[in-house]
């Protein structure tokens, strides 16, 4: 069986939890403070945060919040886009 076949455990859960939440909190400051910036600007801010944060996205969901938040450009009420996966940055 391997790693990924294996459900998850109570520790895996909320440590996954955990980790998702660290990154909604990054993605909700970026979109705070960067959403009217350069594209680039909200990579490299969002990239910053979930660094400190010791926490990662996959690299689909990475761009898709990228691009939300660059949307928010164009509707303020948009608010910051939900994040719906992230890990502990040690864990690939």
């Amino acid at each position: 069986m391997t790693e990924q076949d294996r459900p998850e455990t109570t520790d895996d859960a909320s440590t996954h939890e955990a980790a998702t939440e660290a990154a909604q909190n990054v993605v909700d400051e970026v979109t705070s403070w960067e959403y009217s910036g350069e594209r680039e600007t909200i990579e490299g801010e969002l990239d910053r945060g979930l660094d400190e944060a010791g926490v990662a996205l996959d690299p689909a969901e990475r761009e898709r919040v990228v691009d939300e938040i660059d949307e928010v450009k164009d509707d303020e009420t948009a608010g910051s886009p939900d994040v719906g996966d992230a890990r502990p940055a040690d864990q690939s």
